[in-house]
């Protein structure tokens, strides 16, 4: 099951369960599309894979599977950079 992280691994902008800006790699690195389409040139800095949109999670299912709340920031480059610039 996803875990649904609660931000952008890049920029930490907070990316609720029913974004549709979170974008997703097949390790379920988590990013905004600004970041992933970006200064990531949409590849993860983490595994060198590609982005998907991340599902949206049904309310019901939320509900009983909740997102996870742990903050997860990179220490990827281009990330640590559009921070310090922030």
């Amino acid at each position: 099951m996803l875990l649904l992280k609660p931000n952008c691994e890049c920029c930490d902008r907070d990316l609720p369960p029913d974004s549709a800006q979170a974008r997703i790699c097949s390790f379920e690195c988590t990013f905004c599309a600004d970041c992933a389409d970006g200064v990531l040139n949409g590849a993860c800095p983490n595994c060198g894979g590609s982005f998907a949109p991340r599902p949206i999670r049904p309310a019901a299912a939320l509900a009983r599977f909740p997102a996870s709340t742990e903050r997860v920031v990179g220490a990827a480059a281009p990330c640590v950079e559009k921070r310090s610039a922030a």
